[in-house]
């Protein structure tokens, strides 16, 4: 059995595991598969399907079965309902986000001696809906009897989501998901969960001495955001830390949720641009174009006319047109009352024109944003010329990603005065909003390491080399 990071989970068997006539015909029962492995005692796998299926008659044949989710730690049945309570996870940078220590170092004056204490944590609780509550809590290890020459404490903080009654497993993935999703923002990297255990009110045990508690069940699944390479996170890379939102931090994490009803596929869009999911500047230009178009229609409901008035221009407008005609002129101008992306663009940046320059400034951003998105949409010849690229459009991608935080720290409740203090704390988001003149980067072969733009210019996570 093979779990890559990542969550991809693999089984190797000899044969099949049914070997019926229905089973060689395809018709395979493979929706839990449970068993037993050396060390970790009973495992059961979930949503299973052959991933490669050899079939053979006198030898020996290998296939492969892929599970979508692995519980390690129980056995279930083909008749078990799975269902839980309890759902605790890790995330990568969460204790630098959080940046709260039990651990106090004091030294003599000379420094010849020093004094190592530590003071467990209390949890952190937050009630994200009816269904739902969060906590931070914090996991530690002391030292036991020191013999040798070193002595450890350690202390890691995790998410626990509870509910007061069992759930499928997959609302609090959803949940969880959210929850990593919005540690990436705040940490502005790509961060990723890790270690998570599951426990239900039906999962019991009980000790020698009739003592009961709840079975620990480890959980492997295919989760994203995921990054090959650890995240650099640390304090000062931060958006905003659990310190600057302390007061009022439940209340943001449920905005946060809720803006999942609202503007998810902006979410999902500008995440996507942060996963690396685009090799190319082009994608993700695109992207994060139609993440800010997409918020706009999402927030608000303006248009160039009022309703009304331009319902009777359109049917005048069709009165006055051929009969034969009719069909293909009311698809050109049904949606003729939407706002172009030009418009939408000035309305996006309005509440922050402050930090984009002159109005100048901002009328030549706006420009360049529907040039460069005209073009690589329809790629016409007319606008080729206009279009940003190479290192211009890395830097209007920058721009972009800007604005779009912007917004979204907007929505999350930060008023303007606390989004300025995070435009002066953090040196990333201020060099994404205003242009990058000091850019410095050389021509390198089109398929190097890191992100690919056009004309060959390869683009790092920090700049454009």
């Amino acid at each position: 059995m093979f779990i890559n990071d990542g969550g991809e989970i693999l089984l190797e068997i000899l044969g099949l595991l049914d070997n019926s006539i229905e089973a060689l015909n395809g018709h395979d029962d493979l929706s839990r598969v449970t068993g037993l492995l050396e060390g970790e005692g009973y495992v059961t796998l979930v949503d299973c399907f052959y991933k490669n299926k050899k079939i053979s008659f006198g030898t020996i044949s290998k296939s492969v079965v892929r599970a979508g989710k692995a519980y390690f730690g129980i056995g279930f049945s083909k008749e078990d309902e799975i269902k839980f309570n309890k759902f605790d996870f890790c995330v990568e940078g969460l204790d630098e986000w959080v940046s709260k220590s039990g651990l106090v170092v004091t030294y003599t004056h000379d420094f010849r001696n020093a004094h190592i204490s530590y003071t467990p944590q209390e949890e952190i609780s937050y009630q994200l809906n009816s269904n739902f509550d969060l906590r931070i809590k914090f996991r530690y290890s002391l030292p036991g009897l020191v013999i040798g020459t070193e002595a450890k404490i350690s202390q890691y903080a995790y998410f626990s989501i509870s509910s007061p009654e069992d759930r499928d497993i997959s609302d609090f993935i959803e949940i969880a998901f959210k929850i990593t999703s919005f540690l990436c923002f705040a940490t502005d990297a790509t961060v990723s969960l890790k270690d998570v255990k599951v426990f239900g009110s039906s999962y019991i045990q009980t000790t020698p001495e009739n003592k009961k508690y709840s079975l620990t069940i480890k959980l492997y699944y295919r989760s994203t955001p995921f990054a090959e390479a650890p995240p650099k996170v640390s304090y000062h890379s931060l958006l905003f830390s659990h310190k600057q939102i302390e007061i009022n931090a439940q209340e943001i994490l449920q905005r946060w949720l809720q803006a999942y009803t609202v503007i998810d596929p902006v979410l999902w869009l500008y995440f996507s641009t942060r996963y690396g999911h685009y090799h190319y500047l082009e994608g993700r230009f695109l992207a994060l174009a139609q993440a800010i178009e997409t918020y706009h229609r999402r927030t608000n409901d303006d248009v160039l006319m009022d309703v009304l008035v331009f319902r009777s221009l359109v049917a005048t407008t069709l009165r006055n047109c051929p009969k034969a005609n009719r069909r293909w002129l009311h698809g050109r101008i049904i949606r003729g009352n939407e706002l172009p992306l030009g418009k939408r663009l000035k309305n996006i940046i309005e509440p922050f024109k402050k930090y984009f320059g002159s109005s100048s400034d901002r009328n030549k951003l706006i420009r360049n944003i529907v040039d460069t998105r005209n073009y690589l949409t329809h790629y016409s010849n007319e606008s080729k010329s206009k279009a940003l690229q190479g290192v211009s459009l890395y830097v209007l991608c920058e721009q972009l990603e800007g604005i779009i935080q912007l917004h979204l720290l907007s929505q999350l409740g930060f008023s303007e005065t606390e989004i300025e203090g995070i435009l002066k704390s953090n040196d990333q988001l201020r060099q994404k909003v205003k242009k990058k003149s000091n850019v410095r980067f050389h021509r390198t072969p089109r398929r190097a390491g890191g992100l690919i733009c056009s004309r060959g210019f390869s683009c790092g996570a920090a700049g454009v080399r």
